[in-house]
């Protein structure tokens, strides 16, 4: 049976509006005339003119986050516990069956920034489009922010996942979600005009913080969200096996059998 692949992914970018400034990405990129005297260096008087054209390799020499580009957390990244108490676990020991699973799209791109979805919202979303939700959905979330990535406004833009909705997902079974904002819970920069009202910590990473009942991954930064169907795809989204990290780069995959 044939398949067609989505890319549900952005690269990753120096150089852009993909993070907030102390958590930018930066890469230095090493062409074939700057590398050749790398190669020359493993073999005693080769010259760098003796190699094909004179090339070496190209290699990317990065700086950066776990957290940079399309990644997925793992609960460590949330707190460092999870299913109220244990050990939260890490991204090279996120259960492997988690991460190919079938998708499903809440489309919130409506909803204005900095909004905290409900979990009622979530329910009639689940209704508008037709699907009950199954244990290990891969759930991902459509907000305004997918349209501004890159742009000065990213990180500011876009609706965010509260306590509640995630739960909401987390108790039916789902255990990776994802978004194609800078963050699964709304834009810090809102969030901290309510702080500033209610001191109230409860607040803050709401979202993420729902990992402490029930632990569970989601996937930031995703792309071209648009263009999916609510539902009849598969996600894959396997995270690089980064020893004890919080997160892994993956290369998030929407996948049709047609």
């Amino acid at each position: 049976m044939p398949r067609r692949f989505v890319d549900i992914s952005v690269p990753l970018e120096a150089g852009i509006a993909s993070d907030p400034p102390i958590m930018l990405p930066e890469i230095d990129y090493l062409d074939h005339k700057m590398t050749a005297g790398q190669i020359a260096s493993f073999f005693p008087g080769l010259k760098e003119s003796d190699l094909p054209g004179g090339d070496g390799w190209a290699v990317e020499m990065l700086r950066v986050s776990s957290h940079n580009g399309t990644h997925l957390d793992a609960p460590y990244h949330h707190h460092s516990t999870m299913n109220n108490g244990e050990r939260a676990i890490t991204i090279d020991e996120v259960p492997l069956e988690w991460c190919f699973n079938p998708g499903v799209k809440l489309d919130f791109r409506h909803l204005p920034d900095g909004y905290l979805v409900s979990a009622d919202e979530v329910e009639a979303e689940l209704k508008r489009i037709g699907h009950d939700l199954q244990p290990l959905d891969i759930v991902v979330v459509n907000t305004a922010a997918g349209a501004k990535y890159g742009q000065p406004e990213y990180v500011d833009t876009g609706c965010g996942m509260g306590r509640e909705a995630t739960l909401y997902l987390l108790e039916r079974g789902v255990r990776v979600t994802g978004t194609d904002a800078w963050s699964w819970d709304a834009p810090f920069s809102h969030t901290a005009k309510k702080w500033a009202e209610t001191h109230d910590p409860a607040i803050i990473w709401e979202g993420h913080r729902a990992s402490i009942d029930i632990g569970y991954c989601h996937m930031e930064k995703l792309a071209h969200l648009d263009s999916l169907p609510a539902t009849g795809f598969t996600i894959s989204c396997f995270p690089m096996k980064l020893k004890g990290g919080s997160a892994g780069f993956t290369r998030a995959v929407a996948i049709f059998e047609e």
